[in-house]
């Protein structure tokens, strides 16, 4: 049977007697709030385009236009980009087989050539 003093000597052990009244440790530097993080992000007003913009291709252009859409505008635009997609595959066959046929000489040239 454990004695009383046992509990009590184990809550002891539990206790801890360090000071928290200090200043946050080098591993936890004091950061900027979100106030300040949001003033030093706001670019004034300029003519030119920032400079991550310049080096941007009509295709990076065109997907960050894509953030800006409404979801029915975005669903839209994913269903346009299936159709486009089926079509392309309905017609690959088609192309590949044109193309080999012309290879083996099986099919003639278009008028003209």
């Amino acid at each position: 049977m454990a004695s009383p003093n046992g509990a009590e000597d184990f809550d002891n052990s539990l206790l801890s007697y360090e000071k928290l009244d200090r200043a946050s440790p080098d591993l936890w530097p004091e950061q900027p709030g979100v106030v300040e993080f949001a003033a030093s992000c706001k670019n004034p007003i300029t003519n030119s385009p920032p400079k991550w913009m310049a080096e941007l291709e009509i295709e990076d252009i065109e997907m960050l236009k894509l953030g800006s859409l409404t979801t029915a505008n975005l669903m839209e635009k994913v269903k346009g980009l299936q159709n486009l997609g089926y079509q392309l595959g309905l017609e690959e066959p088609i192309n590949e087989t044109r193309s080999r046929a012309r290879e083996q000489d099986l099919l003639p040239l278009p008028h003209g050539h």
